[in-house]
């Protein structure tokens, strides 16, 4: 009976403590006053300084181009901040064709995702750059990793089709999805839900399958704990402090639901989410698809690595 006690306490014990170490990873990871993106810079491994130059030429562009500050609300009512942008030329007028682009995670809307949409921009897309909720200017005190923000992506399709009602009543407005990272995440999930006839294409860069695989990766190689126990008493802090699971949402899954054409992209040196994850939810992808594997290019690096082949897939693929 003792040692029943012993045990029963020695359990009791470890639990706490897994869940003491969920609530540290859950408020480092998820609580947006807590993350850091020079921290999530480094664990990505890429080499910025490499493309300082350019990257700076792309922010200058942005920055003294015309634009507009839209908002929006959350269908748990967030308010949601995005900066649009005007196609620097009509590249076919009778068309209007709109990309809204997806920024990876502590990232904000002209982010990391900015270098292709000046591809975007370039080719006559007006581009549409939101801040996810808990980045930015969007509010939100808890970072959604996909399982949310798909449905505030859904939102900013709605928002686009509201300010070019004309256009889609003539069946000539077309959008174009794009994401980085979590923001590729996004669009995959996005690809499951009822999205809107005008809702031409989706590229998605250097996605990972779940929230649940980014909380795997921190707890094995930043803390060196056990998994299993520790991931177990995280998803229940995630689910009930910042409402979704941590696998309530895969892209894998998502993409058997897709009905428009996909492009997936990533970096074959991508050591933050593997390559072998980018193969899995091209396999499980069901509609029109293609993919593109950047040889040496690490986490969201494809673009710079790439950047001629990289546009000239994405022209390829949608037609554009």
């Amino acid at each position: 009976m003792k040692f029943l006690k012993l045990a029963g306490y020695t359990g009791l014990g470890a639990l706490a403590a897994d869940f003491s170490i969920g609530t540290y990873i859950f408020n480092t990871t998820v609580v947006r006053k807590n993350t850091s993106f020079n921290r999530t810079t480094k664990l990505t491994g890429v080499q910025w300084e490499k493309y300082d130059k350019e990257r700076k030429e792309i922010f200058e562009k942005l920055n003294s181009s015309e634009s507009k500050h839209i908002y929006t609300k959350s269908y748990d009512n967030l308010k949601l901040h995005g900066q649009y942008f005007k196609g620097w030329y009509d590249n076919e007028p009778d068309i209007k064709r709109v990309a809204i682009c997806f920024h990876g995670y502590t990232s904000q809307g002209i982010g990391n995702n900015s270098a292709a949409a000046m591809f975007f921009l370039n080719n006559g897309f007006d581009v549409l750059f939101p801040d996810a909720r808990a980045h930015g200017e969007s509010e939100g005190k808890y970072i959604g990793f996909g399982c949310l923000d798909r449905f505030d992506g859904l939102e900013w399709v709605r928002v686009i089709q509201r300010m070019h009602k004309e256009a889609e009543n003539a069946g000539k407005l077309e959008i174009y999805l794009y994401g980085v990272s979590m923001g590729g995440a996004t669009v995959c999930m996005m690809s499951g839900l009822d999205l809107p006839d005008c809702v031409k294409g989706i590229i998605s860069d250097c996605a990972f399958t779940s929230a649940e695989y980014v909380f795997k990766t921190v707890i094995k190689n930043k803390y060196n704990l056990p998994i299993p126990p520790v991931l177990f008493a995280t998803n229940i802090i995630c689910k009930n402090v910042a409402g979704y699971g941590l696998n309530e949402c895969n892209s894998a899954a998502e993409v058997k639901k897709a009905k428009v054409p996909m492009l997936f992209i990533h970096g074959s040196a991508d050591g933050f989410i593997p390559v072998k994850m980018c193969h899995e939810i091209y396999d499980s992808c069901a509609s029109k698809k293609d993919i593109m594997i950047v040889e040496g290019a690490v986490h969201v690096e494809s673009y710079y690595k790439a950047r001629e082949a990289y546009e000239e897939k994405i022209k390829e693929f949608f037609n554009i």
